[in-house]
């Protein structure tokens, strides 16, 4: 799908958080916020939902806990069982470390994965971005044209009135 995208450029981030909360008043929809780090706020502000990502890595992770100990109690218990100087054979306090070391392996592994997809960042994929240095020392805002009662040349006036520079309309490929 084709939008309609402009892209304007802010001095800092106090600029960028101004803008967003003008914008958003007066029902102009934001497509995203660049900056260089996280702002406090921004992701209110745009409407953006908290992260899923922890209870993926919960769930990873208890996967990797419970299968880690189900494994190790099989294979020492029921598979091979072998008396070592008369431990018994479902010994715990052994299974601790590879406990933990399967259960933060299979927590970070998928979380990572599951992050790359729900992000859609595989390779070959080219990145959307106004400006080579807009994570660099940037902050942008990138408004969107399709559900916006305002024509191009109005809405450059008004982010104009709220100390942007560098305004540029693009059309992207989303």
């Amino acid at each position: 799908m084709v939008k309609l995208i402009t892209f304007v450029a802010f001095r800092d981030e106090n600029a960028l958080s101004f803008a967003a909360v003008h914008l958003k008043e007066r029902q102009i929809p934001i497509h995203d916020a660049y900056s260089p780090y996280p702002i406090h706020g921004l992701d209110e502000l745009l409407g953006q939902r908290r992260s899923r990502l922890p209870v993926v890595c919960f769930m990873a992770a208890s996967v990797g806990c419970l299968f880690s100990l189900w494994f190790q109690v099989w294979t020492s218990a029921q598979n091979w069982p072998i008396n070592v100087g008369g431990k018994p054979m479902v010994s715990i306090p052994a299974f601790i470390p590879v406990t933990f070391e399967v259960t933060v392996l299979l927590g970070g592994l998928v979380t990572v994965a599951a992050f790359l997809v729900r992000s859609r960042l595989f390779p070959g994929r080219q990145a959307v971005m106004p400006d080579p240095n807009v994570t660099n020392d940037g902050f942008w805002l990138a408004v969107e044209h399709q559900n916006s009662r305002l024509d191009p040349v109005a809405l450059r006036t008004i982010l104009e009135n709220l100390d942007g520079r560098l305004i540029r309309t693009e059309e992207r490929e989303l």
